[in-house]
């Protein structure tokens, strides 16, 4: 997880959402950081690999910005290092979320969710993992959350808390899932 300055613990380069939502709006892609996250989190799940101009190949996003693009490029290489780097080692990836009120926080989660669910599918292994109950119930329960309208008060962080921690632990049961089938 990212502190205050960018970085988190593992001494990998992470962006924050507002900085990776700065450099999405300079390089003109109509992504939002959480989404663009959750897709990163959910491709590499599923074995994907790559620097980030090949992410944004497989995720179908181009920005018109040069200069912009390789800024972005930098944050993604960082950030798909640091959710590799997680996934590898079982350290829980969490969404990458605003800072501020819950509701922006609780609608980022949405977001993740939904762009999650897209890298996932964009490796195809999803066919016959969908076969295995486990792995089908996780998937329809990430669906849940990213086609919820969240109306949140202040009352509700512990609930989206509890959300996250159940994102966090789904990451990590899918991935170790889906690591196995990517060796046969």
């Amino acid at each position: 997880m990212a502190d205050g300055t960018g970085h988190d613990t593992t001494g990998m380069q992470t962006p924050s959402y507002e900085n990776l939502e700065a450099a999405l709006a300079r390089a003109k892609l109509g992504v939002s950081p959480a989404d663009l996250h959750g897709s990163v989190t959910g491709y590499l799940c599923a074995g994907g690999h790559g620097r980030a101009h090949e992410l944004l190949a497989a995720l179908a996003l181009e920005g018109d910005e040069p200069g912009a693009v390789d800024e972005l490029h930098a944050m993604l290489d960082g950030l798909s290092g640091d959710v590799s780097h997680r996934l590898q080692t079982g350290e829980p990836v969490a969404p990458l979320l605003p800072s501020g009120s819950l509701a922006a926080r609780a609608d980022a989660m949405v977001d993740w969710c939904r762009g999650f669910l897209g890298g996932l599918a964009l490796k195809g292994e999803l066919a016959k993992a969908v076969k295995m109950p486990e792995i089908r119930e996780l998937l329809e329960d990430f669906s849940q959350i990213a086609a919820m309208h969240l109306s949140c008060d202040d009352d509700d962080d512990a609930l989206l808390h509890d959300v996250l921690d159940f994102i966090q632990s789904g990451v990590a049961r899918l991935h170790a899932e889906l690591a196995p089938a990517r060796r046969q």
